[in-house]
């Protein structure tokens, strides 16, 4: 069975295009009624491959998405009337209608959001909802889903086949879950969408477009969201986080594609225009009397935007941010990142022994931004030859070529003593 990425990989051209913008909307719309995500997926694989064999003799279809959906669904009845079963002869029924009805259906609802919740349903092992929903909805490969979750590739592949596996033989639905149970799942949702916006927003500029362009989609799926569940103070935050990133990702390359750290960032590049739409959308968060993780986030990168008018950040108040998502998370991430605020507002030396404070948490062991964090701070208490070794760490950890010869170039300013 194919995945997402599989699935996507090989395409170019307009089925690209096609294939990063509608994957997702494809693989939920052909899985609503049969519940049976890996069969849409295979459908769905196909029907790419029919584009690549046919589109370049043929031409571009007038509207390529429902020529994809067509192909997909002629795929799916035939891998029904191959199984022969009652079960998959009534859907096979459905389907036949559908197909005999709108052959070229141009409006293809957008079943995304019912998806979501469906993959975050509590039969689904918690492990597995925020997996399930990178790769059935934005098309990320098994591999790509382990690294971000710290598991094997081969072993998060076989838990993706079993959950899948588990929404069409439990019969789980695809719709909103009621109120009572919207927390726990909503949980899930943001976190893939969040996992999805990273994955996006970090990646080198030379990426494949369909990764480069993961951020817009996470955008996209929190701004449906917060529509959707404008009461929900913690999809606000998401989208109000997301937005407050995304802003400044014109300002994080210079035109030759080096990487700009935050502190050395022009804040007349950023952009105004989506900083001044978070702040409205985590005002109104604030407004719903609960604070949660993603509210903390966006608001650490409010206190950060207060540079455009040319100020800088109050260091205290973002020690203090740093502390309340610290006792909500546990995040050691958040310790690096109150480390260097430390640095910043109080001394470098304190910085430092924050840092050293988390020093044995083997979730940082292969974490490059805290080896940059102690190689910087270890420069500025003197102590180059640590740096030096920190550095190179730091260096051997990151995939990013931009971002690799950044640190190497602070590495080079080391006066290394022997």
């Amino acid at each position: 069975m194919a995945g997402g990425g599989e699935v996507l990989g090989g395409v170019s051209g307009e089925a690209e295009r096609v294939a990063r913008q509608s994957y997702g909307r494809l693989v939920a719309f052909l899985a609503a009624r049969t519940r049976d995500l890996a069969g849409a997926e295979d459908a769905l694989s196909e029907a790419f491959a029919s584009a690549l064999s046919d589109w370049p003799h043929a031409g571009i279809p007038k509207n390529p998405e429902a020529w994809l959906l067509t192909v997909a669904r002629r795929r799916q009845l035939d891998a029904m009337r191959r199984g022969g079963t009652r079960a998959a002869a009534t859907e096979h029924l459905k389907l036949l209608s559908d197909e005999l009805s709108d052959q070229q259906q141009a409006d293809i609802p957008d079943e995304r959001l019912r998806l979501m919740f469906a993959c975050a349903h509590p039969a689904i092992d918690a492990r597995m909802r925020g997996p399930l929903i990178l790769q059935t909805i934005l098309g990320f490969d098994a591999a790509t889903i382990a690294s971000t979750f710290l598991v094997p590739p081969a072993t998060m592949g076989q838990r993706l086949v079993r959950a899948k596996t588990k929404i069409r033989d439990a019969g789980i639905a695809f719709r909103l879950p009621e109120r009572a149970d919207m927390s726990e799942r909503l949980d899930a949702v943001l976190e893939a969408i969040y996992a999805a916006f990273t994955e996006g927003w970090i990646d080198p500029a030379a990426a494949p477009s369909r990764r480069r362009g993961l951020a817009e989609e996470a955008i996209w799926l929190g701004r449906l969201v917060a529509v959707m569940l404008p009461d929900e103070p913690e999809a606000l935050g998401l989208l109000a986080l997301m937005l407050h990133l995304e802003a400044r990702r014109g300002a994080r390359r210079t035109e030759a594609g080096d990487y700009v750290a935050l502190a050395e960032q022009d804040p007349t590049a950023w952009d105004r225009t989506l900083i001044d739409e978070a702040e409205d959308i985590l005002l109104t968060a604030s407004h719903r009397g609960r604070i949660g993780r993603y509210q903390l986030e966006a608001a650490v990168q409010s206190a950060h935007a207060i540079r455009r008018f040319g100020r800088q950040p109050d260091w205290g108040i973002l020690e203090t941010l740093y502390d309340h998502l610290g006792a909500l998370t546990g995040s050691p991430v958040v310790a690096v990142n109150r480390a260097v605020v430390i640095a910043s507002g109080r001394s470098v030396e304190e910085g430092l022994a924050a840092l050293d404070a988390v020093n044995g948490d083997q979730r940082l062991a292969d974490y490059q931004p805290y080896w940059a964090a102690r190689a910087d701070l270890l420069s500025r208490c003197g102590r180059t030859q640590e740096a030096d070794a920190a550095y190179a760490r730091a260096i051997g950890l990151e995939t990013d070529p931009a971002i690799r010869r950044f640190l190497a170039g602070r590495r080079s300013g080391l006066a290394v003593t022997s």
